[in-house]
């Protein structure tokens, strides 16, 4: 059996291997749940409840609006906002007029911003009022024409010419003018990969493409949820993709209540735990490290939780151990990317979970391993190459900029730029980035080898590794790190620790201690701002 098919004999009868997308635009899956569910709350934000059906009807609005000011299908319309119910509405609104979400993230600087709003060309934003005077300060130099500003407490802001998002649902008239679409070619979403690895681009994501992997993931997880009847704790940034879908769009789809958090403050999340009973909830390991450091995680009830997923960065297997010793819930790593709407594989919870290992591919999804040097051949199970991966979820394209879309799509295929294996049960197994394999004295070192023996280490919070330039070995393993509170560590020992541990070439010929490490919205370490950082000293 190829090595990509293997996935297969892992599912029940009972889950679909293959699934029919529907040709309907994205926005039909909040106008169904408010049909099935009109009573049912489908966003928590504090002490403020919105119902499925006032959710739709304000997306609907928000639609007519935006038809007013003239916006049609193919504009581009940003948003930037931090979790809160007036994205939901803008993301619906404008998906629901046929214009295109630019997702930005809230933390960009005005360079950053200036960049995705000018390559995007997007002509309205809605933004945090916190935010709005970094919009103005680069408006002259974009395309932008409409700007939206939501408070999420009064404020006296002088907005200009500008207005609040009250006044701008308040020109509606509730009518929609007919949009034709063509889901399949039609673009719902600009999603601007997180830069981690260079310069940030626009992975154009289709109505078909979100709606596949909304469909990919609830048939996956069917047994595990409940029309109608779930909590999902919404801290993911929304601008992330992994948000996006894991949390709000399979929220709606499901009709499940999505308890919404602007950013991870352990104390407020482990008190919303508590208080709100999510059932679902969606986080990415730096969330499991501050839950797991938290010397009384166990008085918040987060057993409530049934299915707790992580992404968007390697979660290493000593942390999900002690989450899962200290909470008594089940984390199913998964795997994804903006360019794959965003998920591809997952530990099934159907089947055998293998700590390490992201899981078996999601319906409708296959993927093989590839040699690094030309990517055309297959290579045999167990070994290391290039995880490639086909199905509904992946992208159209790169926005505007087709030699890297030739590049990363190649017949179907989407060339992900990661090193993987898979095992003879067709697990997958990501070992690092291309671009983060350090090559010292000729020797590959994969980081996350050695990040997963600091892990172990009693005293290390949180680990990362770096290849910096030596003129002897052309680069050296540096690691970066950060000790739990009220642990001592030296680098020496740290070093011992790991020549015991690892093989000798592999060993960290420095190790710089640091307070937090850089991290993109989500939270994933970003490796390239310490590469950056190392090469200017």
């Amino acid at each position: 059996m190829s090595q990509n098919k293997a996935w297969l004999t892992h599912y029940p009868e009972s889950i679909e291997k293959n699934i029919t997308i529907p040709n309907v635009p994205l926005g039909q899956i909040l106008q169904e749940s408010a049909a099935n569910f009109p009573a049912q709350n489908a966003l928590s934000f504090y002490s403020k409840k919105i119902t499925y059906e006032q959710l739709n009807r304000l997306a609907q609005n928000f639609t007519s609006a935006l038809q007013k000011k003239q916006v049609q299908k193919g504009d581009r319309v940003a948003i930037m906002l931090p979790n809160c119910p007036q994205y939901v509405i803008s993301y619906y609104g404008i998906l629901n007029a046929g214009a295109i979400v630019t997702q930005v993230n809230p933390m960009s600087v005005e360079r950053e911003l200036e960049y995705i709003l000018k390559d995007s060309g997007s002509e309205a934003i809605i933004v945090l009022d916190a935010l709005y005077p970094r919009v103005k300060s680069i408006q002259a130099k974009t395309n932008l024409k409409n700007i939206i500003v939501v408070s999420l407490q009064p404020s006296g802001q002088e907005l200009a010419q500008d207005q609040s998002f009250e006044s701008f649902l308040g020109e509606s008239d509730g009518q929609i003018q007919p949009v034709s679409f063509e889901p399949e070619h039609d673009v719902a979403v600009l999603q601007y990969t997180g830069g981690t690895t260079g310069r940030s681009k626009g992975a154009m994501l289709t109505h078909k493409n979100v709606l596949a992997n909304v469909l990919q993931c609830y048939e996956f997880f069917k047994h595990e949820l409940e029309m109608g009847k779930e909590k999902c704790l919404t801290v993911i940034p929304l601008f992330h993709v992994f948000g996006m879908s894991s949390c709000m769009n399979l929220s709606i789809y499901t009709a499940a209540e999505s308890i919404m958090l602007p950013r991870f403050e352990l104390d407020e999340v482990l008190n919303t735990i508590k208080n709100e009973q999510p059932t679902m909830f969606p986080g990415v390991p730096t969330m499991y490290v501050a839950i797991t450091s938290h010397p009384r995680a166990e008085d918040y009830n987060i057993n409530c939780i049934r299915t707790c997923n992580s992404g968007s960065a390697p979660m290493p297997i000593e942390l999900l151990r002690n989450f899962e010793r200290k909470t008594g819930s089940k984390i199913l790593e998964g795997y994804g990317l903006s360019e794959a709407s965003p998920t591809t594989h997952c530990n099934p919870p159907f089947a055998k979970r293998k700590p390490g290992s992201v899981g078996i591919g999601m319906p409708s999804t296959d993927y093989r391993i590839v040699d690094l040097a030309t990517g055309t051949e297959e290579v045999p199970v167990g070994e290391l190459g290039e995880v490639v991966i086909k199905g509904p979820q992946i992208m159209k394209g790169y926005w505007n900029l087709p030699e890297e879309t030739a590049h990363t799509l190649r017949d179907g295929w989407l060339y992900t730029g990661d090193i993987a294996k898979v095992d003879d049960e067709g697990y997958l197994y990501i070992v690092d980035r291309k671009k983060d394999l350090i090559i010292a004295s000729g020797y590959n070192i994969y980081p996350r080898d050695i990040e997963e023996v600091l892990y172990e280490h009693p005293a290390i919070q949180e680990a990362v590794c770096i290849g910096v330039p030596d003129p002897y070995r052309g680069e050296d393993v540096k690691a970066a790190v950060v000790l739990k509170a009220g642990k001592s560590a030296t680098e020496q020992e740290i070093i011992h620790y790991c020549k015991q541990n690892m093989a000798a070439y592999k060993v960290p010929r420095m190790v710089e201690f640091r307070e937090q490490l850089p991290k993109t919205g989500v939270g994933k370490i970003l490796r390239r701002a310490l590469r950056e950082e190392a090469m200017k000293k």
